[in-house]
């Protein structure tokens, strides 16, 4: 059968054209739900296109049209066949202000776990500079256990105000490098079934309860929170969330009660273990920014009130995302 290609083309074209416009907006968004009759029109337009192509085939005119075709087909095919859960498709705002909230809330228990092992290493290492003010250069970093307290406070707010100028956006990205490389280490860790996710956790909360008990002895409660809150509240409930996704993999690896082969278990868990690490990634972002724009500064520069208003303001949002963020959707 000798085939008209310039009717062909002409009575073809606007059926490739519509199969097309409906596969980008599906590929745009491929959580847009589909009804029966659009799922029909799609299955169609896809038949009807493989059977133009096998036409267009005999004719060696129109390469390119022939092409177009072809990879209009491919895609449709895929569409139309496709058998991944679609909600695995990485959408970056989804993941952060849906799927983070949500798989925090599910492994809840986790993140209880995290915060009693940094709550107990706090509890020892302060108590432990109290009882031995001479483990001050054991449990405190070398930057501060260089002077005490009163000195760095005198420091800091005798410091020039512009002593980071033209540096603080490198300071704020070597404290979100380093503070990452940290939290995907004690998820890492959860492959020693937990042991060194519970080590570091513990090992932070020892730091963390020597610094607080050091500065409050010292009277200089007020600084520290000053110092602290502003980034604080944002990078310990990140870390706190990183050993969260180092226990939700020991468990997946453990696998008690639960029969599933190794394989399955993890690829289980995988999902939110991606959601858990893309929040810490972005908190972590965001507390490098304060540390390094905000907390740096002291009285008189910046009033102690204000930039503990600000660490508040920042906890109370968190708190409220984590908790709310994504349920009506769920519901």
């Amino acid at each position: 059968m000798i085939l008209d290609l310039a009717r062909f083309l002409a009575a073809e074209r606007p059926f490739w054209s519509e199969l097309e416009e409906r596969l980008d907006r599906l590929e745009a968004d491929p959580h847009t739900p589909l009804g029966l009759e659009p799922t029909r029109r799609l299955h169609y337009l896809h038949q009807r296109a493989s059977a133009d192509l096998a036409r267009l085939q005999t004719s060696a005119s129109e390469p390119e049209t022939r092409a177009w075709l072809e990879s209009l087909v491919s895609r449709a095919y895929g569409e139309v066949h496709e058998t991944r859960d679609r909600s695995l498709r990485l959408r970056p705002l989804r993941l952060l202000l849906r799927e983070f909230p949500r798989a925090f809330r599910r492994r809840a228990g986790a993140f209880g776990l995290a915060c009693a092992i940094v709550l107990g290493g706090a509890l020892f290492g302060g108590v432990a500079l109290v009882v031995d003010t001479e483990a001050r250069t054991t449990l405190l970093p070398d930057f501060l256990a260089r002077e005490s307290p009163s000195e760095r406070v005198r420091d800091e707010e005798t410091a020039h105000p512009d002593r980071l100028a033209g540096a603080r956006s490198r300071f704020s990205a070597s404290l979100a490098t380093h503070n990452t490389q940290v939290a995907l280490m004690c998820l890492a860790l959860g492959v020693s079934y937990g042991l060194g996710t519970a080590l570091l956790l513990f090992f932070n909360g020892v730091m963390l309860g020597a610094v607080a008990a050091d500065y409050i002895a010292a009277s200089q409660a007020k600084f520290l929170l000053g110092w602290l809150l502003p980034h604080g509240v944002i990078e310990i409930p990140a870390f706190l969330i990183a050993g969260q996704a180092g226990f939700v993999l020991a468990g997946a690896i453990l696998g008690r009660g639960d029969g599933a082969p190794l394989r399955d278990r993890l690829s289980a868990a995988g999902r939110d273990l991606g959601a858990l690490v893309a929040g810490v990634a972005c908190l972590l972002l965001w507390a490098g920014f304060m540390e390094s724009f905000l907390s740096q500064y002291h009285e008189p520069v910046l009033p102690y009130a204000l930039k503990i208003g600000v660490g508040a303001v920042e906890a109370t949002a968190l708190a409220a995302f984590l908790l709310l963020a994504g349920r009506r959707e769920t519901a």
